[in-house]
C-alpha cells in the first residue's frame, strides 16, 4: 500500500530510493566525508553509514554555511543523496540541495522521521510537493 504525504518544495526535482532516517541534525562540513559519503561524526546515529544514493531523512542541518558547498562536493564525487527530506530545511541544506540539483522537501503533513523508516522505498516528488512511501 502506497502512502502519499503532502510536502513543501525547497529544491525542485524528483527521485526515488531507499530511505536512510535519523532523528539527529547533520553538519555536512565536518560530519560527512565528502569523498566517500560516509557520516564520520563520532556518536552520530548514522556514524559509519553511507548517505550516497539514499533518500536522506533528517530534521535539518547544523553548523557552518560551508556545509552547502560540502553537499555540492558530495554530488560532484557521486556520493550525494538522491533526495532529502527535512522536518524543517534551513538555508545551509536548502542552498546545498539547490546548487547540487538534489530534490529537497520539508514541512510534511506528517513528521517524516516517524512516518518513514530506514529501508522504506520512497519517492520524493519536489515538483508537485509530495512524498510517497511505496
Amino acid at each position: 500500500m502506497t502512502i502519499k504525504i503532502k510536502a513543501h518544495i525547497v529544491s525542485r526535482g524528483k527521485a526515488q530510493g531507499i530511505a536512510l532516517v535519523t532523528s539527529e541534525p547533520i553538519s555536512f562540513l565536518g560530519s560527512v566525508d565528502v569523498k566517500k559519503g560516509i557520516i564520520i561524526e563520532k556518536g552520530h546515529e548514522l556514524e559509519g553509514k553511507s548517505i550516497g544514493g539514499t533518500v536522506l531523512v533528517f530534521p535539518g542541518g547544523k553548523g557552518s554555511t560551508v556545509g552547502s558547498y560540502a553537499i555540492y562536493q558530495l554530488k560532484k564525487n557521486g556520493q550525494a543523496p538522491l533526495a532529502m527530506i527535512n522536518v524543517r530545511a534551513e538555508p545551509i541544506v536548502a542552498v546545498g540541495a539547490i546548487i547540487s540539483d538534489i530534490p529537497l522537501v520539508d514541512n510534511m503533513e506528517n513528521d517524516p522521521i516517524r512516518a518513514i523508516k530506514t529501508g522504506d522505498k520512497v519517492l520524493v516528488d519536489a515538483i508537485v510537493g509530495s512524498v510517497e512511501i511505496l
